[in-house]
């Protein structure tokens, strides 16, 4: 069994053709600007927004915990006593109180990409793999890859590269692309800012480059964080260096995970997105230095 929080059917941006991303949850990253705060924790969760809430409190009469009340017209949801066993978002007909993670077979997940079969020969798509980080759940993960293979879906995995290079040969055998995040440039930012040594990346970068793999770079402009011109040398550089890069995506942060997080109630920075104009000038200067396609994803 796996815990997965989102199925999303005929995506153009993860992947050649159109695609079906499995979004898993759990990862052993912090990052201090994630877009999906909700793959964080591989158990479920419960998003809850105030602002659709109608005052019914039906949660109140099945919430076992106690951990719904109402208080001068506000309703208060005490997460620190919540089982997220989500008896109280199956009685919320205004989706204040929405399920987020749900515990399923690889079969069951195949069961739901097989769908788009027909438009994945058409348009040369297939099965990405996301999260939070797909390798948090390596069993599961891997065994989709080979249920994939099977129906000869072509294959990838977005990863942070953090994880063990036992998993990393393992995957390989059923991965047709890695989309491989590279974040900021030394190992001490790496910690403060993503939770993690980036040791183990560039070690399995590397390992990816010696299994003749197809990688393409991902790279997230922070601004205030890594949009420094010592990281855009980096990612050329280690573009350059990696003959399994084939292509550089440079990601301009964006602010979808701030409403998540919200709903969440945890804490995400607060960042403004860099300018159009500035990540056209860092795609032109890793391009001239790695000579490698580099694209501004949206």
């Amino acid at each position: 069994m796996g815990t997965v929080f989102q199925i999303q059917r005929f995506s153009l941006y993860d992947g050649p053709g159109v695609r079906t991303v499995v979004f898993l949850k759990g990862c052993p990253l912090r990052c201090i600007w994630c877009h999906n705060p909700e793959g964080l924790l591989q158990r479920s969760q419960i998003f809850f927004d105030q602002t659709k809430c109608i005052g019914c409190m039906d949660c109140v009469s099945v919430c076992g915990g106690g951990c719904h009340s109402l208080k001068n017209g506000l309703h208060l949801y005490n997460r620190a006593n919540c089982s997220h066993c989500g008896r109280c978002t199956s009685v919320c007909c205004s989706n204040a109180l929405c399920f987020v993670g749900e515990e399923m077979t690889p079969e069951a997940v195949m069961e739901q990409v097989l769908r788009d079969r027909a438009v994945y020969e058409e348009t040369g798509g297939g099965l990405t793999l996301s999260g939070g980080e797909p390798f948090f759940q390596a069993e599961f993960t891997i065994r989709l890859l080979q249920l994939a293979k099977e129906y000869s879906l072509h294959t990838a995995v977005e990863t942070s590269g953090y994880t063990e290079p036992s998993v990393i040969c393992r995957a390989a055998a059923y991965t047709d692309l890695f989309l491989y995040d590279y974040k900021m440039t030394d190992d001490s930012s790496y910690k403060k800012f993503c939770g993690v040594s980036n040791q183990v990346i560039l070690s399995n970068l590397t390992l990816l480059n010696t299994l003749n793999a197809h990688v393409i770079l991902r790279c997230p402009i922070v601004p205030g964080y890594n949009d420094t011109q010592e990281h855009i040398y980096a990612i050329a550089e280690i573009a350059k260096t990696h003959t399994c890069v084939k292509q550089i995506h440079l990601e301009p942060y964006h602010r979808l995970g701030l409403e998540k997080a919200r709903k969440l109630n945890v804490d995400v920075a607060d960042i403004m997105p860099p300018e159009s104009g500035e990540m056209e000038l860092y795609r032109q200067s890793v391009q001239s230095i790695c000579g490698k396609p580099v694209r501004l994803s949206i």
